[in-house]
C-alpha cells in the first residue's frame, strides 16, 4: 500500500484518485476550489459531452497532438469502457449526433457525483480549499506544501489541468510543478477556440447559426483542415463545432496573412448542380431584385454578403444577370471568404494545447521516466484532441493509466 497524492479534482484526477484508490492504496485529492469537477460543470454548455462512441482507432485519429504517446491508453481504456464504467457508477448515457455520450439528464453535475461517488466508496480522501503551492522529492518520498499544511506521500499524481477556463481553477499549477522538477514544457496555445476575422464584410452575421456547411482553411494552395457542421458568427469572427476544431489545427500559426478560410454554404451540392438551382430560382423570381431571389437559398443576412464578395449589386434586375455573373456568385456560395486574424485568447480556450513535454512520461502509466513516483495526466500533459467528447476521454484514460500503476 502506498501513500499517495492527487493534486486537481477534476476529470482526469477523480478517475486517477479512484484507480489507485481501488488498488488499496491511501489516496488523498487537494482542491484548492471548495468541490469537485469544476470544469466539468462547464462542459458540453452544462450537458457534460463525456466521452465519444467510437473505437480505439477513430478516437486516435482525432488526437491532434502526441496520439502515439496516448495509442497504449486508448486501448487498454477505451471509450467503450469510460461508458461502462460511468453506467455501472449508476450514470445513465445517451448517445447523439457525431456519436457525442452526455449524461442522459443533461446534467453535467451527475457526472462529478458519479466519480465523486467512486472515489468515496474506495476511500479517497477530499481536501478541498486546500491549493498545493510547492511539490518537492526528498529520498523516496515527496514533500507536498499546501497553503494550510505540510504532507509526505510515496506518489504524487498532477492532474491540474492547463490554464484554459482560469476561473474554474486551472491556472497553470502544474506546469510550475513540472518545471521546478527540471521538465520541459512545450508553449502553451489556445485549442478549441473561435477565430478573430476581419469584421468589415461579415460585422452583420452577428449572432447567425449555419448548419450543414463546410469550412476549410489554407495556407497558398496547401489544405490545412476541413470540416462539415455547425458554426457561428459572433462579435469578434466566428465559433462553433467546426470552427473549434479547425482552430486546433491553427494554433502555431505566425503569420495570419498567409492563411484563407472559406465556407462552402452549399457542401452538399456540387457546382452543376447548384448552378441548376439558382437557375430555377432566377426564373421563378426573374421580375425581382437579385436580393429578392436569394431568399430560398441563403439566410437573410447573408444575402447582402455574399453579393458583395460577387461583385453583384444587390438591386440588380435578376432577369438582366449575366452567365459571368451568375458564375462569381456560385463561386462565392461554395467558396464563402474569410479574413483570419488571429484565434481567441488561450483562457478562452476549451483546452490548452502544449504542456508537459510527452517525450518524458511513460505512456502506459503517466509517470515520469526520470522521476519514479511522479506522475502527471490530462489537461497538463502536451496533448490535446478536437471537440466531440475526445479531451474528457483522454482525461479519464490518461487518469486511470496513472492510478492504475501504482501498487
Amino acid at each position: 500500500m502506498k501513500k499517495v497524492a492527487v493534486v486537481g479534482a477534476g476529470a482526469s484526477g477523480l478517475m486517477a484518485a479512484y484507480a489507485a484508490a481501488k488498488n488499496q492504496n491511501e489516496v488523498t485529492v487537494f482542491e484548492k476550489n471548495e468541490k469537485a469537477g469544476k470544469k466539468i460543470y462547464i462542459t458540453g454548455k452544462g450537458r457534460c459531452n463525456v466521452t465519444n462512441d467510437t473505437s480505439a482507432e477513430n478516437f486516435l485519429e482525432n488526437v491532434v497532438r502526441n496520439p502515439k504517446f496516448l495509442k497504449g491508453c486508448a486501448y487498454a481504456f477505451p471509450p467503450e469502457k469510460t461508458m461502462r464504467f460511468l453506467e455501472e457508477g449508476g450514470l445513465p448515457l445517451k448517445v447523439e449526433r457525431g456519436n457525442r455520450v452526455f449524461p442522459a439528464s443533461d446534467k453535467a453535475s451527475d457526472v462529478t457525483k458519479c466519480l465523486e461517488r467512486y472515489c468515496l466508496n474506495a476511500g479517497v480522501v477530499f481536501r478541498f480549499r486546500e491549493g498545493v503551492t510547492q511539490i518537492e522529492k526528498r529520498g523516496d518520498a515527496f514533500l507536498l506544501t499546501t497553503d494550510k499544511n505540510l504532507y509526505e506521500f510515496d506518489c504524487v499524481i498532477v492532474c491540474t489541468g492547463g490554464v484554459s477556463y482560469p476561473a474554474t481553477g486551472s491556472t497553470g499549477d502544474g506546469y510550475t510543478f513540472a518545471r521546478r522538477f527540471g521538465l520541459k514544457i512545450k508553449p502553451l496555445r489556445p485549442a478549441l477556440c473561435g477565430i478573430v476575422c476581419d469584421m468589415s464584410e461579415i460585422s452583420r452575421l452577428q449572432g447567425l447559426t449555419l448548419k450543414n456547411v463546410q469550412i476549410t482553411a489554407q495556407r497558398q494552395e496547401k489544405i490545412l483542415g476541413s470540416f462539415f457542421g455547425e458554426m457561428l458568427f459572433t462579435h469578434f469572427g466566428v465559433s462553433g463545432p467546426i470552427v473549434l476544431s479547425l482552430s486546433s489545427l491553427l494554433n502555431e500559426t505566425k503569420c495570419w496573412k498567409e492563411i484563407s478560410l472559406s465556407i462552402d454554404l452549399k457542401p452538399a451540392l456540387d457546382e452543376i448542380t447548384l448552378d441548376k438551382r439558382l437557375l430555377r430560382d432566377f426564373e421563378k423570381y426573374k421580375n425581382k431584385q437579385i436580393q429578392n431571389a436569394l431568399d430560398e437559398l441563403l439566410p437573410k443576412s447573408l444575402i447582402l454578403p455574399v453579393l458583395n464578395q460577387s461583385g453583384i449589386s444587390y438591386s440588380f434586375p435578376v432577369n438582366s444577370l449575366s452567365r459571368e455573373a451568375r458564375g462569381r456568385l456560385l463561386r462565392t456560395l461554395k467558396k464563402f471568404r474569410l479574413h483570419p486574424l488571429s484565434l481567441r485568447p488561450i483562457e478562452e480556450g476549451i483546452v490548452t494545447a502544449g504542456g508537459v513535454d510527452v517525450a518524458q512520461i511513460h505512456p502506459k502509466t503517466m509517470q515520469c521516466k526520470d522521476i519514479p513516483g511522479l506522475y502527471f495526466c490530462g489537461e497538463v500533459l502536451d496533448v490535446d484532441a478536437f471537440t466531440g467528447g475526445f479531451n474528457l476521454q483522454i482525461a479519464f484514460m490518461t487518469g486511470y493509466a496513472a492510478g492504475e500503476n501504482i501498487h
